[in-house]
């Protein structure tokens, strides 16, 4: 899980590291629910604003491959979910960009995406299929006019104990968040070349949040 903890906040722990061992353990638990709490609210806050810790803004992403656009139906067999057999597949209206291709799924009645190197076997289109009512691909907003990590604030996990506090993730999420956290290299899809990202600090604390989290703290043990 990659996470932010209590360790992180030396100077909190150096200010009011008496006032806290003083306190019975399930005091100290509330605090540092209260700390964990605001903790991700400001990190959620800073991720929303697509900026680092020491409030820089995000590297930008590389801009996609532009798409390949098909003037011609496809058809072909592609893996189910599980173990059951392929699934046939075909689509009169759709796009490639990069390793994948999105288009509309006759079958499916559906825009669907698939990976071009998992199809298992292009089929002939008939001419009857060429006839055949699809829908068609609406202008879509580009990957690059979202901003990075939409989703990803929801996801982040808050907890604490008698003796700390931490946030992060977990899971696939986790190994996400590392990747951009510390600028390491990943394949952006399974068939994909492995690149190295920029580095996003998703976790971490500003100088004004530590000062926003302190006083908190010591508002927390005077009121007692």
């Amino acid at each position: 899980m990659a996470t932010v903890e209590q360790g992180d906040l030396a100077e909190l722990e150096r200010f009011v590291g008496g006032m806290l061992k003083s306190l019975e353990p399930p005091a100290r638990r509330s605090l540092f629910r209260r700390v964990a709490t605001t903790m991700r609210r400001q990190n959620r806050d800073r991720i929303r604003a697509q900026k680092n810790p020491d409030s820089t803004r995000f590297a930008p992403r590389k801009a996609p491959p532009e798409p390949v656009m098909g003037n011609f139906a496809v058809k072909f067999l592609y893996p189910a979910g599980g173990s059951g057999p392929p699934r046939l597949v075909m689509m009169k209206s759709w796009e490639k960009q990069g390793p994948v291709f999105t288009g509309y799924d006759i079958e499916a009645g559906g825009i669907r995406t698939f990976e071009y190197d998992r199809v298992i076997k292009w089929l002939r289109v008939d001419p009857a299929d060429q006839n055949k009512g699809a829908g068609r691909i609406r202008n879509r907003r580009t990957v690059k006019q979202r901003a990075m990590f939409r989703k990803i604030g929801r996801a982040m996990q808050a907890g604490q104990s008698d003796h700390d506090a931490w946030i992060g993730f977990a899971g696939m999420v986790a190994s996400v968040a590392t990747v951009h956290q510390l600028g390491l290299r990943d394949k952006p899809a399974r068939h994909a070349r492995e690149v190295r990202y920029a580095r996003r600090e998703l976790l971490g604390m500003t100088a004004a949040e530590r000062e926003d989290l302190l006083d908190a703290v010591i508002a927390h043990l005077v009121v007692g």
